[in-house]
């Protein structure tokens, strides 16, 4: 399965295979050769295809999947090239959207815990520092994420007064993005709390509502590509490597869940999707097609990701395979 993904035709399938998983230093030249065949792909162009003279989207940033925001996470996923300034219009329909009055209208404070959709701000958090977009304004969104974490140590945007648990949607792209932010800009507050957050998920085994209890939502078990604002078990497990809290014992359970569904091929399946691949503008449209749905036939990109955690856990060893 590894050397089918090294002759794969998606360049970035290819560099999460060299880089992910066999080891090699993103800094060479053959990886950033690689990286501009990512920038140029057929799927990096369909995600760019849609930008008007100006180099933004028409739309909302948020309009999935198209919207800039969508664009912008999807580029970072496929390992785009940091630094391209051609991408800054877009960074700035973001920050238009996520500065201004009508967004900080939906910020709502209820029993002492702000009510707030904190995935979009812990995407972006994410992907404009994996970009090299990052500036000023985007240090102020891991500073609101901080502000507004959770006593549990997640975020939630349920408005039920009720509602005193955080939510593994609303949690793992702060998480993401803090993990981040602290990792290059060595702020520690940011590092306390992405290790609060991924307390979210280890006390509950990565897919529990109780641990060593029964499992939360079906969705949680099945593997998506993309996932977008969803979870499920495999995406998490990627921000645990990502995150460095892959380690903890508490991953095991979800870690053999995934094993488990490996082909006997070696890959991995897209099990349910996220998106309708459509040119019309229909709900959940995505420009590209990600590989569908199908229980018996490898998805490249779950593939990857899988291998990459099982990789990085001593489940599987190329050298040895």
């Amino acid at each position: 399965m590894i050397d089918r993904l090294l002759k794969s035709t998606e360049p970035s399938i290819r560099f999460k295979v060299l880089v992910n998983i066999l080891g090699e230093d993103f800094k060479t030249s053959k990886i950033k050769k690689l990286q501009e065949e990512i920038k140029f792909s057929t799927r990096v162009r369909l995600l760019l295809s849609e930008r008007d003279k100006y180099s933004k989207i028409s739309c909302h940033p948020y309009r999935k999947w198209y919207g800039a925001h969508w664009v912008l996470s999807m580029l970072a996923d496929l390992e785009y090239p940091a630094g391209d300034k051609s991408l800054i219009p877009l960074r700035e329909q973001v920050y238009e959207w996520l500065f201004s009055e009508e967004h900080a209208k939906s910020i709502i404070v209820l029993d002492g815990r702000v009510r707030r959709c904190a995935s979009q701000e812990g995407n972006a958090l994410y992907y404009l520092f994996a970009l090299g977009l990052a500036d000023a304004r985007t240090e102020e969104l891991a500073r609101r994420l901080m502000k507004w974490q959770w006593p549990d140590g997640g975020w939630n945007c349920d408005r039920n007064p009720e509602a005193v648990n955080s939510s593994f949607m609303e949690t793992l792209f702060p998480l993401r993005g803090l993990a981040l932010f602290g990792k290059i800009t060595k702020n520690s507050d940011a590092e306390r709390a992405a290790r609060r957050a991924a307390e979210i998920f280890l006390k509950r085994e990565m897919y529990k509502i109780k641990p060593r209890k029964r499992w939360r939502k079906e969705d949680f078990l099945k593997l998506h590509y993309p996932c977008y604002w969803h979870y499920d078990i495999l995406f998490g497990l990627k921000v645990m490597v990502e995150a460095g809290f892959i380690s903890d014992r508490r991953c095991k359970d979800a870690l053999e869940l995934l094993k488990s569904k490996q082909l006997s091929n070696g890959g991995f399946p897209a099990e349910e999707k996220f998106y309708r691949v459509a040119k019309e503008i229909i709900s959940g449209r995505s420009l590209v097609d990600w590989g569908g749905v199908s229980k018996k036939k490898s998805n490249e990109f779950i593939t990857a990701d899988a291998l990459y955690v099982l990789t990085r856990t001593g489940r599987f060893n190329y050298n040895e395979d």
